[in-house]
Parts: C-alpha cells; structure tokens; sequence
C-alpha cells in the first residue's frame, strides 16, 4: 500500500505504547457503544466486530460479510470494507486510553470479499506525533494468513471527551460510560 504524507507518521515520531491500564495480552476488547454500526451488539446490521488484543499493541477481529452488507450482488459494499477497517483501527487507538477521532482514512481494495466470506482483521499503530496517531490495517478473506483483501493507513486525532457529548449523544454516552470512560 502506497500510504500519502497525510497517513505516514513524520520523522521522529513516538513509538507507540499501550497504556499502563489497557488489557493485558490475549485480552478481549469491550465494544465501546452497545449501539455502534462497528462494534455494537445492539445495532441489527451491524458489523459485531467482538475485538481482541493478543500481544498489547495490535488488535484483531473477525467480520462476516451477510447479505446486509452487500453492494454488488453477491459481494460486500466497499463502504462497509471502509467502515471495518475504520472501527478495528479505532479499538487498536483504544489501547491508548484516550479518545480519538478518525481525521482521514485510506483503504486499498486488492480481492473481492464474497458475502459469507469471514474477514480476518488485525490492526495497529505506527507511531504518534502529538495529537495525531498514525495507524494501519489489514483484512484477510478466511483464516488470519489468508489472502489479504483489503488494506487501510489512517490518522487519528485526540480529542476530549467533550468532543462526543457537545456533537453527539450525551444521555447515551453518559447510560453506558459513567464519568465519560473511553471504553468498558
């Protein structure tokens, strides 16, 4: 994958750490909103993403393409890849402990990823640079050493917490994270 300067972390930047409380390896990752199109177990055409971290730096999960999910007939919509790629890349920035925002996203379609087809998902990150973390991810069509059929680079940016409550839903935040925790 061909990363722009936009998603490529600058000379000197951080190696990334996992935070001193995130999960210890072999650990599963908490969906971060019951409701989540990504992770959510409450959304009913979601992707469901259940996200583990097996070594404290990357996260991988599992999505299977099902019929609500498709673009062309028979194959995953290419905005619904995008959107995977965005939320295991989102949960890797979870090892963090602090709240990001995606500010730009880059995915490089190379298979077509037929419905029924389990793509296996790792993710990580490349480096920090002040606010912005500078991350990576790849899916691979049905085993973790399968053929990859979609990559992604992305940057994140660090926000507050006052970031979701002032342009979202604060009630919501508040009934499943109390006092504005990142994740369960």
């Amino acid at each position: 994958m061909t990363r722009s300067s936009l998603t490529t972390p600058p000379e000197g930047a951080d190696q990334p750490k996992a935070h001193l409380n995130a999960p210890p390896p072999g650990s599963a990752l908490g969906s971060h909103y019951s409701r989540c199109f990504g992770c959510g177990a409450d959304h009913p055409t979601g992707l469901h993403l259940a996200a583990r971290t097996p070594d404290g730096a990357t996260v991988e999960a599992e999505f299977t393409v099902g019929t609500a999910h498709q673009g062309a007939p028979g194959l995953a919509h290419g905005g619904v890849l995008a959107a995977a790629m965005d939320e295991v890349i989102g949960m890797s920035i979870w090892l963090f402990h602090k709240p990001y925002v995606t500010a730009r996203l880059e995915t490089d379609y190379l298979l077509p990823v037929p419905v029924g087809t389990t793509l296996h998902l790792r993710a990580w990150c490349t480096g920090v640079a002040g606010r912005k973390a500078y991350l990576e991810a790849e899916g691979r069509v049905g085993a973790p050493d399968g053929p990859v059929a979609v990559r992604a680079a992305a940057l994140f940016v660090e926000v507050n917490m006052e970031h979701f409550a002032r342009h979202g839903d604060a009630e919501a935040m508040a009934a499943e994270h109390h006092e504005y925790e990142v994740n369960p």
